[in-house]
């Protein structure tokens, strides 16, 4: 799969969390560089729009992102 379009702006990599080594550089290689439909991050961005992606929102937390999803998809 190709790099998350998003990679270069998201803010989780903008200041919370380095993306070259430890837990960060994982997520990068997992959601941005192989899955990105897998993201929440993305997943939330994509279906309800950027404003719905905070800043405490982990790339793993899925379900949460499911969540969010059906509690305010029109």
């Amino acid at each position: 799969m190709a790099t998350c379009e998003k990679l270069s702006k998201c803010p989780f990599y903008q200041g919370q969390m380095s993306m070259e080594s430890g837990l960060g550089k994982m997520y990068k290689q997992k959601y941005c560089e192989s899955d990105k439909a897998s993201c929440a991050r993305y997943m939330i961005a994509s279906t309800l729009g950027p404003e719905f992606v905070t800043n405490n929102i982990y790339p793993n937390m899925t379900e949460l992102a499911k969540s969010m999803i059906a509690k305010n998809k029109k």
